[in-house]
């Protein structure tokens, strides 16, 4: 794992496809939120099953608020992938080739290595039944006793005819190498320099918020499903439970009351804090001028 993330050079280009920000790299993602808490939200689905939600995968799918504090961090940039593809892959030119080519190297690599496998546990299996007494040495003066180690051990025969063999054998199902489909079409340190930057990144008026809390140490996730904006964990959500359910509010918007009672008794349910906050109009900074207060309901 930890050479896969020292392959990941920054700045990371964070793919833009119809105004969704996206990330399809597992060592991007990896290092991404080892690095600079940016966890993003799964949304592919499994092929066998599209249309469940609970075992999604990659690609990532980032919150604006996250992909603008890495673009002013200097840590990733926006690449118009729609763009990038169309100039690079709509002919066969030097990139669209050595894709192709790359692609085939990996289908012969992923084609040997499951011939390998495959030996390896025929193998096994062979050990196994000649440890019990049941695997029986075939020859071929002996009809009778061929037949009966047929019958006993037949997927385990090293002699069965051509035809079984090849019907078992990955590499005689795809002597060419496998298909294979990888989740992208160039590396995070691969980009060419032709390629179609954007560093405009249009983020609500809460992102001033997300900006302290994540300058702070804090992993943010969105908070829909609590009712509000966002979900701020300690570390890594997978190993902590969210501590606040924050929601922004302009300087001097009018919050009511009803408001404030029912997010604070919403947060103590959940064990969690209600925290409200808002940058001061007349500030500069994003971060330093952000105020913060945190509610709990003690009468629960």
């Amino acid at each position: 794992m930890s050479s896969s993330q020292d392959s990941v050079t920054e700045p990371i280009p964070i793919s833009c496809i119809g105004g969704r920000y996206l990330l399809f790299d597992i060592n991007v993602v990896t290092y991404l939120r080892r690095n600079h808490r940016i966890c993003g939200t799964t949304i592919g689905m499994v092929p066998q099953f599209p249309s469940q939600n609970t075992f999604s995968g990659l690609p990532i799918e980032l919150m604006p608020e996250e992909a603008r504090i890495l673009v002013e961090n200097r840590v990733a940039y926006i690449i118009n992938d729609s763009a990038w593809h169309k100039e690079n892959f709509a002919v066969d030119g030097p990139q669209r080739l050595q894709y192709l080519d790359s692609v085939k190297t990996m289908g012969l690599e992923a084609n040997r290595a499951a011939d390998e496998s495959f030996k390896l546990r025929k193998q096994n299996a062979l050990a196994r039944k000649a440890a019990k007494g049941v695997y029986k040495e075939l020859t071929t003066s002996d009809s009778k006793t061929k037949g009966d180690a047929e019958d006993a051990g037949y997927l385990f025969n090293t002699d069965r005819p051509a035809s079984h063999q090849s019907s078992t054998s990955p590499s005689s199902l795809s002597a060419g190498g496998w298909a294979i489909t990888p989740s992208i079409t160039y590396g995070s340190s691969t980009l060419p320099e032709t390629a179609v930057k954007e560093t405009d990144v249009a983020v609500p008026s809460s992102y001033s918020l997300f900006a302290h809390l994540h300058s702070k140490g804090y992993y943010l996730w969105p908070g829909l499903r609590f009712g509000c904006d966002y979900n701020v964990y300690p570390g890594d959500p997978m190993r902590f439970h969210a501590h606040f359910d924050a929601v922004s509010f302009d300087w001097k918007q009018e919050i009511s009351l009803i408001h404030l009672v029912g997010g604070g008794r919403l947060g103590t349910r959940v064990k969690k804090a209600f925290l409200i906050g808002g940058k001061n109009d007349g500030g500069e900074s994003s971060n330093t001028d952000v105020r913060t207060f945190s509610i709990e309901w003690g009468g629960m």
